[in-house]
């Protein structure tokens, strides 16, 4: 059963989403280092919502049309907030080289990747739908579902890893001003694209 619970959540998490076009986004415009800081505030996202979950929290407000709502329209709003930020900054690509750009803070990254998760109802309701079918009807279900969360985490972990280092060992081409700048224009389109998406389902 833990197998199963595995491979399917890592095709799930593999699966192009908003933290793939904003660590791509971050790795590229700031350095490997921004995508992995960027990865791990997308990983205090997921153990945010592992923990509401453990307690009944994300149940609750699943359960809660208003709240549920709030939490959708935030994560609309900041993946278009993002989307647009990335169409308007593909416009200086052209001229300007990554040395010629501020590396932003740690912080920010972190920041960025947090909110991506901690407002994406996706991502809530994978610890309230998917999660819960393979926890066990009786005995430890905390302890089950603490080690489930931890798979996720961990998986979660390990692909962004490695796909940071694949946007790193083809930077050379992608950092080109030219190529950056469709790029940036691409990932403002997807992440708009995810926020309407979002928005009428």
């Amino acid at each position: 059963m833990l197998l199963t619970f595995a491979v399917t959540t890592l095709v799930m998490i593999m699966i192009p989403g908003p933290d793939a076009a904003l660590i791509m986004r971050n790795s590229l415009a700031h350095g490997r280092m921004a995508g992995l800081l960027t990865m791990l505030g997308g990983l205090l996202g997921l153990s945010v919502h592992a923990a509401a979950a453990a307690v009944g929290l994300s149940a609750l407000l699943v359960a809660s049309p208003t709240a549920f709502t709030a939490v959708r329209l935030l994560g609309i709003c900041y993946l278009l907030w993002l989307g647009i930020n990335a169409l308007l900054s593909s416009r200086n690509k052209v001229e300007h080289t990554v040395e010629d750009e501020p590396k932003g803070s740690p912080l920010l990254h972190v920041r960025r990747g947090l909110l991506s998760n901690l407002l994406n109802p996706k991502v809530l309701l994978l610890f309230v739908t998917w999660l819960p079918q393979f926890l066990p009807t009786h005995g430890d279900t905390l302890g089950q579902a603490v080690l489930l969360s931890s798979i996720i985490a961990v998986l979660y972990a390990l692909w962004f890893s490695l796909y940071n280092v694949i946007i790193d060992k083809v930077s050379a081409l992608l950092r080109k001003p030219r190529v950056r700048a469709r790029i940036e224009r691409i990932t403002g389109v997807v992440l708009v694209g995810f926020a309407l998406r979002l928005a009428i389902q």
